[in-house]
């Protein structure tokens, strides 16, 4: 039976329904069950036995279900270095997105398969969650998810009859090859990589990259492919990353309600008497908001539009303005509640609170130097208007911002206090936030715009933990080939000073936040580095800051730092542009990398100060 359009834009409308009100569900549960253990331990004296595996398993659902709906609304975070440079709508942009999609469709079905091959052994030989609940009921979600995203990447990738039986020949022809271990011969292998690298230049998913490297190599070494999704299920369902999606949830609460524009108006009423205090106004509010998303993507993107025309209106120039909002975007990844954080302290098993003090003077340093360059920029800028100081203006505008202004202390308080885990405090900040602005200001709505909001969060969770976890399974490859412990040797044979190591870490980490996304970055590169730091007697909060800070400069390296490509397209500017406004940002916040690399009390006065 063949349907007709309209049937087929009913039944997608259903499955859409169907696959939001399932995000959603999961969030919400995300939040209402560390608060009602919170309630039940302070209040009731007692506990919801298996509430915190509950949340922990929670966490993969919401990963794999933001995944699939990333990959409804072609959404997935991509390497899309190579289609910058097609033209919309040509012949050469359509044969890109074919090659990328069909590509990472291929690998996605494997990754399926590696899922499934994981269920399947679970099945035969359970392990439990707790009572009554084996692992396998959980990890089903993963072969399912992998099998969606599949088919949708074909479908993004492939408009009609001849694309979809060539791309499924492809396939066919891919699947098959995987089969057969005998073929996994040095020189398949290199073609693979190569067919992979003109995936990743024409666009294909981050974890497909991933992904398919690690497919490759298992292949290559007749190693069981399930370690790939037994190891995105370790990494995904640990203690800690429940706050991902928690704190992510609190972000979107704040950035779609008004507190945007009530935290503006206070920092420019506290600052803007200030030379430079536009400026200054615009990195802090940058700042907050990064540190509560963790991608300073998502803060060009949603605040560019804010920020940029009240810096032009105050009169500063265009070139200025365009590289403050685009430097500042990265700014705020080493407060709290940092995501980027949270994740090198699971991956490097570090505490979570250490490197939360840890980041704080060095984040304030990063700060400071680029408020500087704002104030230095506005006392010499003739066209620059100073405003008045008025202690009403400035004390109504924190009055009206107050309930905003005070979560970051009821966080801090949840983390240091010791009254709740981190979880139990993520959950509370984004109950908090979904309460002052839906029922305190009433700017979200508790219709469409309570579920936008909830889209919007698991599309970006989503995004970022199937990163998280396929990068774990690559990382695993990397440990049992004793990649880490060979890359220390050499270290140790060829670089005895400890400075020269720390200033080609620099150089390294810089290079590798260019090219790479942060959350893949972080699973792969600091297996590799934290040995190093430990040989060379580097405190391992300050060699999780160093490696936080580089990253964070690396957004704004040419030529394919991801801010500078993320304000190109939200200010519509050549990437020329962009790149010659970020020289002085560049340059400063360096000066600032060194600064925190080389002074080790930078990072450590505060750890040792408040101990845990």
């Amino acid at each position: 039976m063949i349907l007709s359009e309209s049937q087929k834009q009913k039944i997608n409308a259903v499955l859409e329904g169907i696959e939001s009100w399932f995000s959603y569900l999961l969030l919400i549960l995300l939040i209402v069950l560390p608060l009602g253990e919170i309630f039940a331990r302070n209040v009731l004296d007692t506990s919801m036995p298996g509430a915190v595996l509950v949340v922990q398993h929670l966490t993969l659902w919401i990963g794999i279900a933001g995944a699939t709906l990333a990959a409804r609304y072609d959404r997935l975070l991509s390497f899309t270095l190579g289609v910058q440079f097609f033209e919309e709508d040509s012949k050469l942009a359509h044969t890109a997105k074919f090659i990328a999609c069909t590509v990472g469709a291929a690998v996605s079905l494997g990754l399926a398969k590696a899922s499934f091959d994981l269920v399947r052994s679970e099945f035969a030989y359970p392990t439990y969650i707790m009572s009554g609940l084996p692992s396998w009921v959980a990890e089903i979600v993963m072969p399912v998810g992998f099998t969606i995203i599949a088919f949708r990447l074909f479908f993004h990738g492939t408009s009609n009859l001849k694309e979809r039986m060539t791309g499924i020949g492809l396939i066919i022809l891919l699947a098959a090859m995987g089969v057969f271990t005998s073929l996994a011969t040095t020189w398949i292998i290199w073609i693979g990589f190569l067919v992979l690298f003109l995936a990743i230049i024409t666009g294909t998913p981050v974890f497909i990259a991933l992904g398919g490297a690690a497919l490759l190599l298992f292949w290559h070494n007749q190693g069981p492919i399930a370690a790939i999704p037994s190891e995105m299920y370790r990494i995904v369902t640990s203690p800690i990353l429940p706050t991902i999606p928690l704190f992510t949830l609190t972000g979107y609460f704040l950035s779609e309600g008004g507190a945007s524009k009530r935290l503006v108006k206070v920092f420019r009423t506290w600052f803007g008497w200030m030379s430079g205090g536009e400026a200054i106004a615009t990195i802090l509010v940058c700042a907050f908001f990064t540190a509560f998303t963790g991608g300073s993507g998502v803060t060009i993107l949603a605040f560019g539009g804010l920020l940029m025309p009240l810096l032009l209106k105050a009169g500063y120039k265009e070139k200025f303005s365009l590289g403050l909002v685009t430097a500042s975007g990265s700014l705020g990844l080493l407060f709290p509640p940092s995501l980027p954080i949270i994740l090198y302290a699971v991956i490097a098993h570090v505490p979570v609170p250490n490197l939360f003090l840890g980041g704080i003077i060095p984040g304030i340093l990063l700060l400071v130097l680029l408020s500087l360059w704002g104030f230095r920029n506005g006392r010499f800028t003739k066209s620059v208007k100073r405003r008045q100081f008025n202690w009403r203006d400035a004390l109504q505008s924190l009055w009206e911002a107050k309930w905003e202004v005070i979560l970051p202390f009821i966080i801090l308080f949840g983390i240091f206090g010791g009254y709740a885990s981190l979880v139990e405090t993520a959950a509370v900040a984004a109950f908090y936030s979904f309460v002052i602005e839906s029922f305190v200001y009433r700017d979200l709505g508790l219709g469409k715009d309570f579920r936008s909001v909830l889209k919007e969060c698991a599309i970006l969770v989503g995004g970022v933990l199937i990163i998280l976890g396929v990068a774990m399974g690559f990382t695993s490859f990397l440990i049992d080939a004793q990649i880490p412990m060979k890359t220390l040797a050499w270290v140790q044979v060829h670089i005895q000073s400890k400075i020269v190591f720390l200033l080609l870490l620099n150089i390294f980490l810089i290079l590798t936040g260019a090219i790479m996304e942060i959350f893949s970055a972080l699973v792969v590169v600091v297996p590799l580095i934290a040995p190093l730091g430990l040989a060379f007697g580097i405190d391992p909060v300050h060699l999780g800051i160093i490696f936080l800070a580089n990253l964070e400069l690396g957004f704004l390296t040419p030529p394919i730092g991801m801010n500078l490509f993320l304000s190109s397209y939200r200010f519509d500017k050549p990437l020329t542009e962009v790149y010659l406004s970020t020289v002085a940002p560049l340059i400063i916040l360096f000066i600032g990398v060194l600064a925190i690399t080389y002074i080790p009390w930078l990072t450590e006065f505060l750890p040792n100060l408040i101990s845990f």
